[in-house]
């Protein structure tokens, strides 16, 4: 994040991006303790969530299925999508605390302050909904092999690279659902207050990745640029995966769980939700050169 020559326009532009998302964090700032209203239940029968959201949507498996249960399963996905959002909201609120305020990082730290409040704000929420209506928060699965190049400022942009693809991963469902007027008025409005802040966390987070790539990629060689876009790939792709979660179908009473998500995870409607998910993050990606 340090000034170097040939890149005053880009931060210039960021510091009037920070102070356009600083004033509108404060003019749209609200209590989530007051604002939301938790109904003692939520109705079984329900969609849980936008049927077109759900895994198994327009699958062999979901053709297995009838009305009743793919609604009954839509009440897992919806708990797992949320617990999701716990576990990435946790491990991002670390890294982002890890710099608020440390060297190199003093001018995107006015803004850290309210993201750090507005995504504390959403991982309780999320959990509430989470252990209220299903009494459960599911485990995060294990992300595998997470290895990136050692250097501290490509460590530190790909730490914001994920967390970046984790906002744009889950916005895409949250504002969707927000829309949907199948879905409960309660399921509508978290999903509702989650997208009007994440997109202020989307803006900011493309501007600070666009000039933390700038940092690495004036020092960086082939090999470090190929290893960057690589796990870039990976993290993404284990992201959408961690989607189909086994015990999600198990809970939803499907025989062979696992083998349930090997099927999803196999079928040629997998890859198009994915390739609609993050469209908007891989046309970004690749403008700014880290997808190569």
């Amino acid at each position: 994040m340090r000034g170097h020559p040939g890149v005053n326009d880009s931060r210039d532009r960021f510091q009037h991006v920070l102070d356009r998302l600083s004033t509108k964090a404060v003019d749209d700032y609200y209590n989530p303790y007051r604002l939301l209203e938790w109904p003692d239940s939520l109705p079984d029968d329900m969609w849980w969530m936008s049927p077109e959201l759900t895994t198994t949507h327009g699958t062999a498996v979901a053709a297995g299925l009838s009305e009743a249960q793919l609604r009954a399963l839509s009440k897992y996905e919806s708990l797992n999508f949320y617990s999701l959002n716990v576990h990435g909201i946790r491990d991002l609120l670390i890294e982002v605390t890890r710099r608020i305020h440390t060297s190199g990082y003093e001018e995107p730290s006015r803004f850290f302050h309210h993201f750090i409040g507005e995504e504390n704000e959403h991982m309780w929420f999320f959990a509430e909904f989470c252990l209220r209506y299903g009494g459960r928060i599911y485990r995060q699965q294990p992300a595998g092999e997470r290895a990136a190049p050692q250097r501290k400022e490509t460590e530190s942009l790909l730490v914001f690279v994920r967390i970046l693809v984790f906002e744009e991963l889950v916005d895409h469902f949250n504002s969707l659902m927000a829309r949907d007027t199948r879905l409960h008025d309660t399921v509508r409005a978290i999903n509702r207050i989650h997208h009007q802040d994440e997109s202020r966390h989307i803006a900011f987070g493309r501007e600070l990745v666009g000039l933390l790539f700038e940092d690495v990629r004036r020092t960086a060689d082939e090999g470090e640029l190929d290893a960057v876009a690589a796990y870039v790939r990976r993290y993404m792709t284990y992201s959408f995966e961690s989607l189909y979660n086994p015990r999600v179908y198990r809970d939803a009473g499907l025989d062979d769980p696992l083998g349930v998500r090997r099927k999803l995870l196999d079928s040629p409607e997998r890859a198009e939700l994915e390739r609609s998910v993050f469209h908007r993050t891989r046309t970004y990606l690749e403008r700014t050169g880290l997808l190569r």
